[in-house]
């Protein structure tokens, strides 16, 4: 998802979002420890996700106190 795609969300849709994306990215870190995981790239893209989220629920909340 983009950052665009994003910021049209609501603050709970992207909790949710945000929920999602921590729980692909533990499981992902379990298949590691398997040597299950053939796409490390899938590691930099789901933190890119989180990070993105984190930073638009920063905004939300910065905005709404302005």
């Amino acid at each position: 998802m983009n950052a665009k795609e994003l910021r049209t969300k609501t603050k709970e849709d992207l909790e949710k979002i945000l929920q999602e994306e921590r729980v692909k990215l533990r499981d992902l870190n379990f298949k590691m420890a398997g040597s299950q995981v053939k796409n490390f790239n899938e590691f930099k893209e789901i933190r890119r996700n989180i990070a993105a989220i984190l930073t638009i629920l920063r905004e939300k909340e910065t905005i709404k106190k302005s």
